[in-house]
């Protein structure tokens, strides 16, 4: 009797472990079909019921033993007209960390640059210099009449902060989820790009907007030393050595600048400080926040505005805009009110731009991008205003660009 029982016994556990390999078996096989259709959105989500799949790895791995891991929630889905009856188990290399997806699956889902994305960069590449272009000539255009750069800096302000009010009200754009720190963490950057603004617009009043150009090209320059002296940065030795063609450059195209005015020139240099003062202060202060993108340049065109406003009647007033403003019209006639909605709007969206470029591209391809942009300004404005440029002077403007071409680079 007692052989007789332990024959039954072991073809129980014979049966049972036949039946379970084959229950797996054919979970297994279910498995692999739903993840296929999934992965082809051909099966809907809401058939899979309260199972639960790890979409981010495929059912197997080649290589490697399998090993069954039940799912929380039912084990098996009900019947469904849009769906199918399958076994709610997954199935994963063994000896990975649950939820980390292998090697391979990485490779697989990560999508690589295409032709669309390519043309979608060249796109935004194109049309931030362009808008560059036209803001700088409309905004010359705007200083030689009415030369007034404090009120021409808050116009371009208003001008965004009405566009981005305007879009969120309507719901064209979502509106960002802001609260009391963020704007605590905005509030430097803003001051130091409100700094910055106002310097270059009264470099671009006395100077040719040319000259202007290659003085901001040093921005770099001023970049490296501010973190070395005062933050205590260390740089490689290729990025210092880069800083040799900038200051020569800009050093060779001041000296010989036939219009070289000092206002102009010392506005375009404290620009160049207050734009690193700015990257720094956003660096520093605004990592983790969720604000991205044109929101991000909204915000601070909003906050800019409400700290340039009340220097800006300081400074100038309403008694010399409003003489100022009489007489331009005079001169130019009509054409003079479009030319001041024309570089305060093309302000805003050459700005725009260039943030949403960093959505899509790497910090190299941006610092690319914008010492281009600069060729693209100072050749065209020459060309529009015909700017009398001397060989010396262009060939100490092509040293700096150059130099800011390596310093991108070496920065890398």
């Amino acid at each position: 009797m007692a052989v007789l029982d332990s024959s039954r016994m072991a073809l129980t556990d014979c049966s049972s472990a036949l039946s379970w390999r084959r229950q797996n078996s054919a979970a297994y096989r279910n498995n692999v079909q739903i993840w296929h259709a999934l992965r082809s959105k051909a099966l809907p989500l809401a058939s899979l019921g309260a199972g639960s799949f790890d979409l981010s790895r495929k059912p197997f791995s080649t290589g490697q033993p399998l090993r069954h891991l039940p799912l929380t929630g039912p084990s098996r889905l009900g019947h469904r007209k849009a769906g199918l009856e399958v076994a709610a188990k997954a199935y994963e290399a063994a000896g990975k960390s649950e939820g980390q997806p292998s090697k391979s699956a990485l490779q697989n889902d990560v999508p690589l640059p295409d032709a669309g994305r390519k043309l979608k960069i060249g796109v935004y590449f194109a049309t931030w210099w362009a808008l560059n272009v036209v803001f700088n000539i409309y905004n010359k255009k705007v200083l030689n009449a009415f030369p007034f750069p404090w009120l021409t800096s808050t116009l371009s302000l208003a001008a965004g902060t009405a566009i981005m009010l305007s879009s969120w009200i309507t719901r064209l754009v979502d509106a960002p989820d802001t609260d009391l720190d963020f704007w605590k963490a905005l509030f430097p950057v803003a001051v130091a790009h409100t700094i910055g603004h106002v310097a270059a617009t009264v470099s671009m009043s006395k100077v040719a907007v040319s000259f202007t150009h290659i003085i901001k090209s040093a921005e770099p320059a001023f970049s490296v030393i501010i973190q070395s002296l005062l933050m205590g940065e260390h740089f490689p030795l290729p990025v210092y050595l880069s800083l040799v063609p900038i200051i020569g450059g800009c050093a060779l195209a001041a000296v010989t600048e036939l219009n070289f005015n000092m206002i102009g020139f010392m506005g375009a240099m404290i620009s160049n400080i207050a734009f690193v003062f700015r990257n720094i202060f956003s660096k520093k202060g605004m990592q983790g926040k969720s604000v991205g993108g044109m929101n991000y340049y909204a915000c601070l065109s909003i906050l800019s505005l409400a700290l340039l406003t009340p220097f800006a009647l300081a400074v100038e007033g309403p008694q010399l805009w409003a003489a100022g403003w009489q007489k331009a019209i005079q001169e130019i006639g009509p054409h003079f009110v479009w030319w001041v909605v024309a570089q305060s709007v093309f302000y805003h969206l050459y700005n725009q731009v260039s943030y949403m470029s960093l959505n899509e591209i790497s910090p190299l391809t941006f610092s690319i991008g914008n010492t281009m942009k600069r060729v693209t300004v100072i050749v065209s404005s020459i060309i529009v205003f015909r700017t009398a440029v001397q060989p010396i002077n262009a060939a100490g403007a092509a040293i700096a660009i150059l130099g800011t071409f390596l310093y991108s680079q070496a920065k890398q």
